[in-house]
């Protein structure tokens, strides 16, 4: 009996993996770098120290038992620490992306009814345009010298003057944290995930195929911690050992890259906006930075054109597709080449590495058609994709969205998919983004993947506007790399080798960059609402 509790009973909870990092790994490195881009290095140990004092002083401040406790922070140590704290003292940690508009903000943060919201001094700015939307309670500052604005208290002061809590026995379903999805099709939906299915993601993740996490490992997440969990990232950590660098706000190639140079990291995280600069800086200077450390990227929130592979694998480094939602927690799939290929040619390697991969261990996947049927795996039919495992949310807090859910407990995720023999599957576009002309499918996706393989291409986004003739038909927004020119017909012959004519774009749009959203993907909507007449 442990605890009162037979060894059946165990919880899952994510004070197992804090004390695991405290216990067997308290001086792997932390590094974080602060919003002036100085360097503050701790350690996991000290993180979990910290994090007992601040859950004292959370709970001195009324916070109990699931209550929402808001974050407005860049990945610093910081925001670690409030991973650590919130969770295991049975309140719930909820995440906030600062690049969203105020009014969204707004809207979120009374939806979730946070109580306590800790604001980095960096982003006060931001957090006075939607204050008014939220009774909180209290409002927490992240400074550097232990003050804080009238009305506000200083966190420092919070931890220093605070005893170490003994964390409590929890239940594993009780719900650890909170995150709200993008919003792209109404208003954003709170997803809250479970103690039990933090703790499976975070075994999963750290699993040979897919990151393959362990005690000699550092982790720099690119991706926000206010994004899915910083993609359970700081949670495989502390549960592996593994040392983690926070690369704060600036997440330019050249700032990415010295970190990972200068902290030896051996895996990163991040969405391909990020990989595509920083592919472009390390081919204008190769040998300025030393990652040889570096074994694996990690690349997900959108599909990974074969150039972007192609090129990391010109300077020696791997990248590894994902696929994921904030729904899942967020990981669903990862593409490891499977032993089958490892001595295939390069284009069947290059042709399975562009998918976005096979279900990892415990998640199922399925895709039914427009008539409702399931589809085959036979990498040709065509349908939405439905998942279901121990940490894809079962509903939407409020009971928002239910039409994204089965009677049967599987996620329709609104992404449409082929699924091959092996059971790995091709993006092939969000529902919503399918071209459908002359009564045939079009994939953005495809077009844009291939037009980012043109050398004189940055970035490339295939939208659908109207037509009296077709329904339908893709227009492409394409950004020229620096330097670089090509007009129409250039692209429309480089389609063409790959499509039929009727799937190439009838237009090209030109822009000097394409819009992204706060967490790195294409903003089609802006473009639709740019675009949209353009083919009427």
């Amino acid at each position: 009996m442990i605890n009162g509790l037979s060894t059946d009973d165990y919880p899952l909870t994510v004070t197992s993996l804090v004390e695991r990092a405290e216990r067997f790994h308290p001086h792997r490195p932390v590094v974080s770098r602060r919003p002036d881009a100085s360097i503050h290095r701790t350690t996991l140990g000290e993180c979990s120290r910290r994090a007992r004092q601040l859950a004292s002083a959370l709970r001195s401040l009324g916070i109990g038992d699931g209550d929402r406790v808001a974050t407005l922070l860049w990945n610093q140590s910081e925001h670690l620490e409030l991973y650590f704290a919130v969770p295991p003292m049975g309140a719930v940690i909820h995440t906030l992306n600062p690049r969203l508009h105020a009014e969204e903000l707004g809207f979120i943060v009374a939806d979730a009814d946070d109580r306590v919201i800790v604001v980095d001094e960096s982003l006060l700015e931001v957090f006075s345009t939607f204050r008014d939307a939220h009774a909180f309670e209290h409002v927490i500052v992240v400074t550097h010298d232990r003050s804080a604005p009238e009305g506000m208290l200083a966190y420092e002061n919070l931890v220093a003057g605070a005893q170490p809590m003994t964390w409590p026995v929890l239940d594993e379903r009780r719900a650890a944290a909170m995150c709200y999805t993008s919003g792209t099709t109404g208003r954003p939906k709170g997803v809250v995930y479970s103690h039990r299915a933090v703790v499976l993601h975070s075994l999963v993740i750290a699993l040979p195929d897919t990151l393959a996490v362990s005690a000699r490992d550092v982790l720099l997440p690119v991706v926000p911690l206010f994004h899915a969990n910083a993609w359970g990232l700081p949670y495989a950590a502390a549960l592996a050992g593994a040392g983690l660098v926070l690369p704060g706000p600036r997440l330019d190639a050249v700032s990415v890259l010295d970190l990972l140079a200068d902290e030896r990291v051996t895996v990163t995280a991040g969405v391909p906006t990020v990989w595509m600069a920083m592919l472009n800086a390390l081919d204008a200077e190769p040998h300025r930075w030393d990652l040889s450390a570096l074994r694996g990227l990690a690349v997900g929130g959108a599909a990974v054109p074969r150039s972007m592979l192609e090129g990391y694998d010109r300077h020696g480094l791997t990248v590894l597709q994902m696929w994921g939602m904030t729904e899942l927690a967020p990981l669903g799939t990862a593409c490891r080449l499977p032993q089958a290929l490892e001595h295939s040619t390069a284009d069947e390697q290059y042709d399975f590495r562009s998918r976005q991969g096979v279900a990892v261990p415990l998640m199922e996947i399925r895709a039914r058609n427009d008539d409702g049927a399931l589809i085959p795996w036979d990498d040709t039919a065509l349908g939405e994709l439905e998942v279901r495992g121990p940490w894809v949310a079962a509903g939407y807090h409020r009971g928002r969205g239910a039409d994204n859910f089965t009677s049967d407990g599987w996620f329709r995720t609104g992404d449409i998919v082929r699924i091959d023999e092996r059971g790995c599957i091709r993006i092939c576009d969000r529902a919503k983004d399918l071209v459908k002309s002359g009564g045939e499918w079009i994939s953005s996706v495809d077009l844009e993947n291939h037009l980012m393989a043109h050398p004189s291409v940055a970035q490339a986004a295939v939208i659908a506007v109207s037509d009296e003739r077709w329904g339908e038909r893709p227009l492409a927004v394409v950004a020229l790399r620096d330097g670089a020119t090509a007009e129409p017909q250039d692209l429309r012959r480089h389609l063409e080798r790959d499509f039929a004519r009727w799937q190439v774009p009838d237009r090209f749009e030109f822009v000097p960059a394409i819009p992204c959203t706060a967490t790195g993907k294409f903003k089609k909507t802006q473009l639709r609402e740019t675009f949209g007449d353009a083919g009427r």
